[in-house]
């Protein structure tokens, strides 16, 4: 996983939605969605909140 998808899942797993990461990365909204579809395929789950889940079990975050 990128550092930038950790970032985006780290602020993810805190509640964000993709509008307040967009805004906190200075990303757009598009780009913040591609890197939610490749963290949930990279992790294989189905949602964030799997993912978020996984990845602080895993001592990602």
């Amino acid at each position: 996983m990128t550092e930038r998808e950790l970032e985006v899942l780290s602020l993810v797993a805190k509640g964000a939605s993709d509008r307040d990461v967009a805004e906190k990365l200075t990303v757009s909204l598009n780009t913040v969605k591609t890197h939610i579809r490749n963290i949930l395929s990279k992790l294989r789950v189905n949602s964030r909140r799997e993912a978020a889940k996984l990845a602080q079990s895993k001592g990602l975050l």
